[in-house]
């Protein structure tokens, strides 16, 4: 292994991360811990060190959690100091030349070129954003700077808050403010929520759990536009109807940061597309959500935007980058786990539920909000969703990672 460290120092010494979150920390944690001495940059659009973003939409928007508990640090020793990374935070990627190995960036209006041996393609997604006809009170929940405004808009008067879309980040945004006393609208433009990631019946189920703690939930209606002074103060949507607002949250999904890539000759399909070990070019790697590689477990391409997949793809990117001249290189392939808090529900989720031919409850039931259930395509099991179950969760991982067929999946649980 030093041999092949020292050899890979010697093609690459120099490897750039683009991308300052989960997977680009874990990427160079890795690198570091494999034994890596090159020149290491990070680099990062925003201006903060790495940190947490799933308590973004929960204790740090319910306002129990200050910023300085979101930091992430580095597992091996303790502390994002003893990586010897060159951090260039608040520097944002706009080009990529793969001939000349070059990362062009825009450092506070200053272009800047960064070159490199070896690259770790990191750089998350963006919220898709609904027209606001430059009215104030209208925010997305991305990154920290996202949910300290939405925080100061709950902290002032507002009475009235419009949650659009009603996927994860939407469901816990909307919990968080229903926590918080206040009146709660979720609006949702399919039929069920979460009906991709996680079925009609439960997505149906999730609906109901926000109706029980009295948030309006209202299906298979978009947003036409909203209205307002200088703050929003109102939703018209599709069916004629408005919603009163003083706070909005948009939650429609995400776009793989990859406009910086257009041009570079990388190939760009809903993220980086990647082969099934993570590399999307000589000497390149992508790792989370922008990522997209060929999965032999789940039959084809897909991207995960789950903070588990960050964590494992970043160190295996940085694995693959430093084994590149292995002729039979490890090919990345795990089970996506999830999870979601709402309320006094704690929704986890393991492999992939999309596509699914059956759904079937093996423990607890749907009326007691307590359940564990999985699913089928053909005659495999491909994931299951437990819900206050989290024991069911661990002991079904296992059979979504063999692929073990529904059969044999329901004799293990019976």
């Amino acid at each position: 292994m030093q041999s092949d460290l020292r050899a890979t120092a010697r093609r690459r010494p120099s490897i750039v991360i683009v991308g300052a979150s989960l997977a680009g920390l874990r990427a160079a944690e890795e690198l570091r811990r494999r034994g890596y001495e090159g020149t290491l940059t990070v680099v990062g659009d925003e201006p903060h060190l790495p940190y947490d973003r799933p308590p973004l939409s929960k204790q740090v928007l319910a306002g129990e959690w200050d910023p300085d508990h979101l930091p992430l640090t580095v597992q091996s020793d303790g502390g994002i100091g003893g990586l010897d990374v060159d951090w260039r935070l608040g520097a944002r990627a706009t080009d990529l030349d793969l001939a000349t190995k070059t990362v062009e960036l825009d450092v506070a209006g200053r272009p800047e070129r960064l070159g490199f041996d070896g690259l770790v393609i990191a750089t998350g997604a963006t919220p898709r954003h609904l027209p606001t006809d430059g009215l104030d009170g209208i925010h997305t929940l991305r990154t920290l700077d996202d949910c300290l405004a939405i925080r100061a808009g709950l902290d002032g008067t507002p009475r009235r808050v419009v949650v659009v879309g009603a996927g994860f980040v939407g469901a816990e945004v909307a919990a968080t403010c229903r926590a918080r006393g206040l009146e709660v609208t979720l609006l949702e433009a399919l039929p069920v929520p979460m009906e991709r990631a996680i079925g009609a019946e439960m997505g149906s189920l999730m609906a109901d759990i926000h109706r029980d703690h009295g948030v309006d939930v209202r299906l298979g209606v978009g947003v036409d536009r909203f209205e307002g002074g200088a703050r929003v103060e109102r939703v018209h949507l599709a069916d004629g109807t408005t919603v009163e607002a003083d706070v909005v949250v948009v939650g429609v999904g995400v776009v793989p940061n990859t406009g910086w890539l257009e041009g570079s000759g990388l190939t760009l399909d809903n993220g980086v597309v990647c082969d099934a070990t993570t590399l999307a070019a000589p000497g390149v790697v992508a790792a989370g959500d922008v990522a997209r590689w060929t999965s032999a477990r789940f039959g084809g391409p897909i991207r995960v935007e789950h903070w588990d997949n960050a964590v494992d793809m970043g160190e295996h990117a940085a694995q693959r980058l430093l084994t590149d001249a292995v002729q039979d290189p490890v090919p990345y392939d795990p089970v996506p786990w999830f999870w979601s808090d709402q309320y006094d529900r704690k929704v986890q989720l393991s492999g992939i539920a999309a596509g699914a031919d059956e759904v079937q409850v093996v423990d607890g039931s749907l009326e007691e909000r307590r359940f564990a259930a999985i699913y089928r395509r053909g005659d495999r099991i491909t994931a299951v969703l437990a819900m206050n179950r989290p024991r069911l969760v661990v002991k079904c991982k296992p059979l979504v990672a063999q692929g073990a067929t529904w059969a044999e999946a329901l004799a293990a649980l019976g």
